[in-house]
């Protein structure tokens, strides 16, 4: 692995991007480092000025290309217990370690290494760089980027997002939706219960209600994922203030994570229609001020490439593998994959040591993404 590769991976796992804090000081890092080469990049921020997402392209002016992408923020480290410090590298037996290492810093710092190369020959396409923030709460932040390229008529044709994959391709992964529900009843005394309307009540019917629309979900399979059909979960419930109170508010997330081809809309609705129809009604008998209302918090479609194109041809002869699969995790691929831009997934290291104490990649999984990138320079070259 080149010493280059290492080094840039050491100050990119130093910056603290938890999707909570900024990225601003690590998309800076990267933006200086690219205006040395002489490539300027351009920035997209969010509503706080607090994060952006940065976009670069090089090589002959026009249409079409490939687009290396992926996502700067990392998962918190609070509540776990590392053996090594977070944010810095530490080599270790053939690893380093470190917060982001696998998810996905060590492709970046591939990526980076790789520049100079694709500088120094002359490309039959462009390259884009696309590097981005809030992934890892929803695929909020790469949004930006994706209008600017539906925009554009220099959009890529293709791209390769670096997630960790062990280095084998991806061509497929769920879509989700992310929902909160929050309950609204009346307190009372719990010796006058009857009196009261009991939002966790309430919010267990809808609860249960899932549980059975996530069923028929269930009935709808396809062997090419694992599990086979979309999942529908209730992850956090927060309600009650005391055991001799009637709880006035119960609010609860829940998510989708459905197959690529299902349209999920219609479980929504169908909850709504029974909280419109049928507890409602209820509720507001005891309490006119009852109430419920779902806010969506996230979503993000699914992606389904052919295996069988050209790109997915190449790109198995870039990584040395053929092996296609799909993956439980979510990424950002859906989205530019319906602004036209034909995505893959593939890139160094394992989502089994991603989101862990002791995250960490091993250096014969960055110097085989190394050579993939060698592998796309060669492909590229005019």
């Amino acid at each position: 692995m080149s010493k280059g590769v290492r080094e840039l991976l050491e100050k990119l796992l130093a910056f603290d991007t938890t999707s909570r804090e900024s990225n601003l000081a690590l998309i800076d890092f990267i933006r200086r480092h690219l205006t040395e080469l002489g490539i300027e990049s351009q920035l997209f921020h969010d509503d706080s000025g607090r994060k952006a997402n940065l976009y670069a392209r090089f090589g002959p002016v026009g249409n079409g290309g490939v687009m290396l992408s992926g996502h700067t923020d990392v998962v918190p480290v609070d509540g776990q217990r590392w053996t090594f410090p977070p944010f810095e590298l530490t080599e270790h037996d053939g690893r380093y370690y470190g917060r982001g290492s696998a998810d996905m810093k060590g492709f970046i710092a591939c990526v980076l290494a790789a520049v100079p190369d694709f500088l120094a020959q002359p490309l039959r396409m462009p390259l884009h760089l696309a590097f981005s923030y809030d992934e890892e709460v929803g695929c909020l932040g790469v949004r930006s980027v994706v209008d600017f390229l539906k925009a554009s008529p220099e959009k890529p044709a293709l791209c390769i997002i670096g997630e960790p994959t062990e280095m084998r391709p991806v061509y497929g992964h769920k879509g989700k939706l992310a929902m909160r529900c929050q309950v609204q009843g009346h307190a009372c005394h719990s010796a006058y219960a009857p009196r009261g309307v009991n939002a966790i009540e309430y919010a267990a019917r809808l609860i249960n209600k899932l549980s059975a629309l996530g069923e028929v979900l269930a009935e709808k399979q396809d062997a090419r994922f694992d599990p086979p059909y979309s999942t529908l979960q209730v992850g956090t419930i927060h309600g009650g203030a005391a055991l001799n109170i009637v709880p006035q508010d119960c609010q609860f997330d829940f998510e989708i994570r459905h197959l690529p081809e299902e349209q999920v809309d219609s479980v929504i609705t169908e909850l709504q229609r029974y909280a419109d129809d049928y507890l409602l009604p209820h509720m507001k008998q005891r309490a006119e001020s009852s109430a419920i209302t779902f806010t969506p918090l996230s979503r993000y479609p699914g992606l389904l490439t052919d295996p069988q194109s050209e790109f997915a041809g190449w790109l198995a002869e870039w990584c040395g593998s053929n092996e296609f699969s799909t993956v439980a995790f979510g990424t950002e691929g859906g989205l530019f994959d319906e602004a036209g831009v034909a995505t893959l997934v593939c890139g160094p290291g394992s989502m089994d040591q991603g989101h862990k104490a002791d995250e960490f990649v091993s250096c014969d999984q960055l110097q085989r993404c190394q050579l993939m990138l060698e592998n796309l320079r060669l492909w590229m070259k005019a």
